[in-house]
């Protein structure tokens, strides 16, 4: 098996597109989003559903993401355009809200990607624009900022992991971190292991684990399936998506 065909299947953390022909990277289904950025003026659209359960002291929640957005465009060989939209159907003690949720506007710039190592970094930022639903919206700007860095371990697996801060105003922000790792069991078929976590308003520990599975339906398509839960709290959830990459010739 080729170092190109597996870097290809590796999860969305894990690739080094730059050191090999392209094939498409993807930010999900994993916590940690990727440290490279799409090909110069292509299109990338990852998109998804996901149901997500939680019960704490204030009562139970159920949240539905369906479709949750990300759109991607390579502005330069470094550079990349991000978008974020998603349509939520949320119940918290039988109180039930729907619509759009806020609009995120970001970037990726690759900090790092060299031929010679197996290391690449990159910085991702979105801008949370209060455009959502009355009953949804965060009702102020915000912003989200991470680090995301990988390495190659062999030529069957990786690691990639994220650090990083968002602000929603209202509290002091939160501290997120991620650290994936991600196995290649086929041309096509790749697995992954993710503990993650969030420091809410600089205080609150909420520690959860995922996992996942992908598979390349073709070099420029993705299908995913993924689960999660509460280490410290009560949550879990299921996602599954597609991602296709549109490659300007």
């Amino acid at each position: 098996m080729t170092m190109k065909k597996i870097i290809a299947i590796l999860i969305a953390s894990f690739s080094f597109s730059g050191l090999y022909a392209q094939e498409i990277i993807t930010d999900r289904p994993d916590q940690t989003e990727a440290s490279s950025v799409v090909p110069l003026k292509s299109l990338q659209i990852e998109s998804g559903l996901l149901l997500q359960f939680n019960d704490n002291s204030l009562g139970k929640s159920r949240n539905i993401a369906a479709p949750n957005n990300l759109l991607r465009y390579g502005i330069t060989k470094w550079f990349e355009l991000r978008v974020v939209s998603q349509f939520e159907s949320n119940a918290f003690n039988n109180i039930k809200s729907e619509g759009m949720s806020d609009l995120e506007i970001g970037t990726k710039i690759q900090l790092l990607r060299k031929s010679n190592i197996n290391t690449e970094i990159a910085l991702l930022s979105h801008l949370i624009v209060p455009t959502g639903t009355e009953s949804l919206t965060n009702d102020s700007y915000g912003v989200i900022s991470r680090f995301c860095i990988s390495h190659v371990i062999n030529e069957s697996s990786s690691v990639g992991y994220n650090i990083g801060y968002n602000y929603r105003g209202g509290n002091k922000g939160d501290i997120t971190y991620t650290l994936a790792y991600g196995l290649s069991v086929t041309d096509k078929v790749g697995l992954y292991l993710e503990p993650y976590g969030e420091i809410t308003d600089l205080k609150i520990h909420e520690a959860s684990l995922d996992a996942g599975v992908t598979y390349l339906l073709k070099p420029t398509i993705q299908l995913d399936f993924s689960f999660g839960l509460g280490i410290n709290h009560k949550m879990n959830y299921l996602s599954t998506g597609i991602s296709w990459l549109i490659v300007r010739k």
